[in-house]
Parts: structure tokens; C-alpha cells; sequence
């Protein structure tokens, strides 16, 4: 989950790669550091923490180099320290690697070269490939790669320079995120476009076992049978502006307000005059017909969207379909085979366990359908089919517009199986096209009510625990809306089915303690309304999201929260909009780091 930014070319190497680390930060933020060839010497420098504290750690202008690497941490092998930090280098400070991702064997790896005479400082997996290539070095920094990659297990992105060979940038890609730019200039590489697109927009996909060998005016890109090969040049739509904050104070509240244009966009995208447009991401009538069960996985907030996907297969398609958490999907028998449909959901395209079961997936015939955000990602090239989100960068850590989006894309698709399947018909279909054509406009008029958010995060800001609860479709977003809060408040919160409250826990209910009700399901509602009436009765302060016709709520809720009146299928497109505001405020009131919460990252590329 690290971020990784390399420069071989004209241009001034550390200069590039410092700022390109500031743009990967929500990527780790443990610490940092950058290694660069100057004068036939290797230099490195590391430092606990931000970026701006490697960039304050010396004077980089008068380090011009033409070829360096850099790397920003999230900690996975051990603890956040200036010795722990990337790159490492070899025993003999010739080599230095950035590296995202786990070797799994490198227990076995740092034994045989301690053995051969070898020492480790840190506690970390990337300090045995420095000294791996090293032990493999015979003159050729490309061959001494290519002999230590095959010895390593799991996953890596790697950035390799070596003082012996200053002119070379050695780029390694296996199951984990890495992109290979071209400047008029020289060349680049990142974990991530947002790193680069100031540079360029020419990107090459790299693909898994690729190593590129980068001089400052040619490349070459060997696969994983390290045989010399093409791969194509994609122009990106995508610019600077795209990743800045705008006039902002956070990404977070700037991505939370890009949600109706996102969401207008998406919209125009998927139909035609109310026709479903998925173009190449759509199955046929006769592959609908051979689906015997449908599967949905994902992790964290995707998984959300996941679930309410589900929910609008099941209700739109009428068969079931089992939702299951990505990183327990491979280890229970989930009876897939050829005809079974596999529906993954990863904002990143790169997360590891959602990978994992692409993969269990696969392994077993089944079908599988992408919907992510990101062009070009593992997922994305690896799934059969793929729904893209069109949500834009999403650079802050805790998700919200991907969210939207992926719920869009999810309804999307369900309707058009559903269409194929002749469960509903073309009336129908723009009457549900008509609705969500109006969501923009309505979370719009949410946002104007900042206030009501900003008082109510004020009063549960000091809670020591903070409840949700739902029933139905609203049990999804109350999921959600303790998820975003928990996050990035760091207050201990937790969804309940409104339901279960009294099978347990509203054991846990004292007096003044926040409950945040979602509560927009008619079907259901007066049973919601039953199970607040009995959180008020010992002593709950109930804050209900309704919408605007439901006068019943506001009898036995301390605080309203309204939205307008939607389909239910549709209300978790505007009953999110509030718990990521009242988490925005809430973070912002106890003084957080609203776009980068301690301990989490944006990708999540390791198990």
C-alpha cells in the first residue's frame, strides 16, 4: 500500500520524485525517502513521517540528479523508523530498492545471505532484494534482477538504481500496482497517474512479471519470460487540476461536493434515451440464461456498494445472490463453477484480497464482472467484463464518491440483467432512469444544509461510542455511515440491524449516547420507528435520516436529519450524503487528519 516514483531523463530527478511522493501520500504516510545517483555515487535519505519532513531533511536543489527513486510508507513489516524506511540499500550501498508490496519468503531469503556474509539493519521484507541483486551483480544490474526476481515469492512493485550503473532505472512489476510514463524528456515510473500526470499523460499498463530497463533516452520492457516486448501507449484523460483540491481545505469535502457532477455524468453515460448502455461491459440474454448463482465480493466501503447491489438484483432479477467479504471469499467453499457470475467491486483495481478471489474465481470457470474506477488496473484487465465508475481521482483515504459511483454502476447492471431476464420491462427500467436522473439535484440540495451537519457533529464529537442502525436497504448505509465515521473520527462506532438491537445489544445503550438512525424504507418504517422508540426509552439520543414526507420520525428523534423523497431502491445515493458530512465535521472538530486517517491507506495491495 506504499507509493513508489521514479525519474531517469534530463529533467531533475529528485526535484520530480519529492513532489511526485506528495502526491502519492494517501497511498503511507509512516515515512519516506529518496535514493539518486550523483556524480557515480548513490545517495540516500530517509525520515519518519510526512513527506515535507524528508523535503525539510536537506537540500535537495543542489542534489540535482537525473536519476532517482522515491518511496512513501505504509508500515507492514515493521515500525514506522528511519531504518525501517525505503529505499533500501545493499551491504555495499551500491543498490538501492523501493518496493510495494510482501515478499512472503523473505525469512528464508535473509538466512542464506546472512549465511553468505550478508547484514540487516532492518526489520522490513525489501532489505533482502537490495542485497539479493547484489549477491547476483556481475557487471549487468538487468541480469542481476532478473536472477533475484525469480527467487522472490509475493507481491512487489520495485524501483531499482545502482550506483555502478548510473544511467539505468530498473522497474519490476508482480501482483502489485506500477505504471511506466513517457516524457518528451525522459521517463517515469508510479504506483499511481496522479504522481505523473504533470508530466505526462502517456502511460503504459505495466503487466504482471514485466521489467522495464530504463536509460534516460530509450526502454525496453521484458516479460515475465524475460523476453523483450511491445506494450501499448495509452493517452490518459486525466489532468493536474483533477488531483489538487481546488480552493478546498480537504479532499475529502471537496470529493463529497463533486458528487452530484460525478454522478450526472455517470448517469448520461450508462443510457441512451432510458436504453442501458453498458456497450462492452454487458452480458447477452444467453449468458444471463446460463447463470445458476451470482457471487458479489469486495472489501470495506466497496463491499457496502456491493451489498446494495445485491439488494437490487435480488429485488429487480428476482434470484439471490450471496455477498461475501473478499478476504474470507476464497477460504469458504462458495460452490462456484462454470456457470456462476462473479461480481467484484474495488475502487483501486489493485486490491489484493478482492485480486485473490478474481483469481479463486477464475480458477473455477465462473465468470467474472469488474466494476472500478481505475482504467488499466489489475482487476480491470483481468476481469471477463468491466463497468467503470467515472468517478475521477479519488485521492482522500475514506471513499465517497467512488462509493456513489459503484451504487450507479451496480444498478446499472442489475437492471440490464434484469431487462435480458424479462423480469422487469423497458417501462420500468425508465422510471428507475428517471429517478436516478434527479439524485444529482437532490444531493445538491443536502449539501446546502452544512450547518445542521456541523451542530450535529459537534454534539456527538466527544461520544465514546456512536451507534447506526437500519433495517432492510437502510442497514447497508448505516454500515456505511459508521464506517466513514469511525475512520476518520477514530470514535468507536458500530452498525446494528435496528432489528437485533434488542437481542443483545442495546445492552450497550446509556444515557446521551448518539444513535444514528436510518430510516427511509417504508416497508419497514414503522417497525424502524418501534426500535427507536425503544433506544429513547433508555436514554438514546436518537438523530434520524428520513425523508421528507416522513412526519413520524421527528416525535421520537432529538435531531432530523432530511432528505428528499426518492424510490426506495434508490435512498442510499442520498442517505450517505449526511454520514459523510457529519463524519467530515466530527473528524474536522477533534483536529484529524481528515484526508489521511493514522494507520489506513488508499490501495490496499497487500492480504
Amino acid at each position: 500500500m506504499c507509493g513508489i516514483v521514479g525519474y531517469n531523463g534530463k529533467k531533475n530527478a529528485t526535484e520530480i520524485v519529492i513532489n511526485g511522493l506528495k502526491k502519492l501520500e494517501y497511498r503511507g504516510y509512516d515515512s519516506a525517502g529518496i535514493s539518486l545517483v550523483k556524480d557515480g555515487k548513490l545517495i540516500t535519505n530517509k525520515e519518519v513521517g510526512r513527506i515535507k519532513n524528508l523535503e525539510e531533511s536537506f537540500d535537495f536543489s543542489s542534489l540535482n540528479s537525473n536519476n532517482a527513486i522515491g518511496h512513501t510508507r505504509w508500515a507492514t513489516h515493521g515500525v514506522p523508523s528511519k531504518i525501517n524506511a525505503h529505499p533500501h540499500v545493499s551491504n555495499d550501498e551500491s543498490i538501492a530498492v523501493v518496493h510495494n508490496g510482501i515478499i512472503e519468503n523473505y525469512v528464508e531469503l535473509r538466512d542464506e545471505l546472512t549465511e553468505k556474509g550478508y547484514n540487516f539493519k532492518s526489520q522490513t521484507d525489501t532489505e533482502v532484494i537490495p542485497n539479493l541483486i547484489s549477491e547476483n551483480y556481475n557487471g549487468d544490474i538487468l541480469d542481476a534482477v532478473f536472477k533475484s526476481i525469480d527467487s522472490l515469492k509475493g507481491a512487489y512493485a520495485l524501483g531499482i538504481i545502482d550506483g555502478n550503473e548510473p544511467d539505468r532505472l530498473i522497474a519490476v512489476r508482480h501482483s502489485s500496482p506500477l505504471i511506466f510514463a513517457i516524457d518528451k524528456d525522459g521517463y517515469l515510473i508510479a504506483s499511481d497517474i496522479t504522481s505523473v500526470i504533470e508530466h505526462t499523460n502517456k502511460i503504459i499498463y505495466l503487466e504482471d512479471g514485466d521489467v522495464v530497463d530504463i536509460r534516460e533516452d530509450s526502454y525496453t520492457i521484458y516479460d515475465a519470460n524475460h523476453n523483450k516486448i511491445e506494450r501499448e501507449i495509452l493517452e490518459v484523460d486525466y489532468s493536474s487540476q483533477d488531483a489538487s483540491k481546488e480552493g478546498y481545505d480537504h479532499f475529502l469535502i471537496k470529493e463529497i461536493h463533486e458528487q452530484p457532477k460525478v454522478l450526472r455524468d455517470v448517469i448520461s453515460v450508462k443510457h441512451k434515451d432510458y436504453k442501458i448502455n453498458l456497450e462492452d461491459a454487458a452480458f447477452t440474454k444467453e449468458e444471463i440464461e446460463n447463470f445458476n448463482k451470482i457471487f458479489i465480493t469486495a472489501c470495506g466501503t466497496a463491499f457496502h456498494a456491493g451489498e446494495v447491489g445485491k439488494f437490487a438484483i435480488e429485488k429487480l432479477v428476482k434470484v439471490p445472490v450471496v455477498a461475501e467479504i473478499a478476504s474470507e471469499f476464497r477460504y469458504k467453499n462458495m460452490f462456484i463453477d462454470d456457470k456462476s457470475l462473479v461480481i467484484l467491486v474495488s475502487q483501486s483495481g489493485e486490491t489484493a484480497d478482492t485480486l485473490a478471489a478474481l483469481k479463486e474465481a477464475k480458477k473455477h470457470g465462473a465468470k467474472v464482472l469488474a466494476i472500478t474506477n481505475v482504467v488499466g488496473s489489475t482487476i480491470a484487465r483481468e476481469a471477463d467484463k468491466v463497468i467503470y465508475c467515472y468517478a475521477g481521482p479519488e485521492i482522500s483515504v475514506a471513499s465517497t464518491k467512488a462509493y456513489t459511483t459503484q451504487v450507479i454502476s451496480l444498478y446499472f447492471m442489475a437492471m440490464d440483467i434484469a431487462l435480458k431476464a424479462e423480469k422487469i420491462s423497458q417501462d420500468e427500467v425508465k422510471e428507475i432512469i428517471e429517478n436516478l436522473e434527479k439524485i444529482p439535484s437532490q444531493i445538491e440540495e443536502i449539501l446546502e444544509d452544512k450547518e445542521n451537519f456541523k451542530e450535529i457533529a459537534d454534539e456527538i464529537k466527544d461520544a465514546k461510542s456512536i451507534f447506526y442502525t437500519g433495517r432492510s436497504l437502510d442497514y447497508i448505509t448505516a454500515k456505511e455511515g459508521a464506517l466513514k465515521l469511525k475512520e476518520i473520527s477514530y470514535i468507536h462506532t458500530e452498525a446494528f440491524p435496528s432489528g437485533e438491537l434488542k437481542h443483545g445489544s442495546i445492552a450497550l445503550i446509556e444515557e446521551g449516547t448518539p444513535v444514528i438512525s436510518v430510516a427511509t424504507q417504508k416497508d419497514v418504517l414503522e417497525k424502524t420507528l418501534s426500535n427507536n422508540q425503544e433506544l429513547t426509552a433508555r436514554g438514546a439520543k436518537v438523530i434520524s435520516i428520513i425523508e421528507n414526507n416522513n412526519v413520524f420520525s421527528k416525535d421520537i428523534s432529538e435531531d432530523i436529519i432530511e432528505i428528499p423523497e426518492t424510490m426506495d431502491l434508490l435512498t442510499p445515493l442520498l442517505a450517505v450524503i449526511p454520514e459523510q458530512l457529519i463524519a467530515y465535521y466530527t473528524s474536522l472538530l477533534l483536529g484529524n487528519d481528515v484526508d489521511k486517517p493514522r494507520n489506513l491507506a488508499k490501495s490496499v495491495t497487500v492480504e
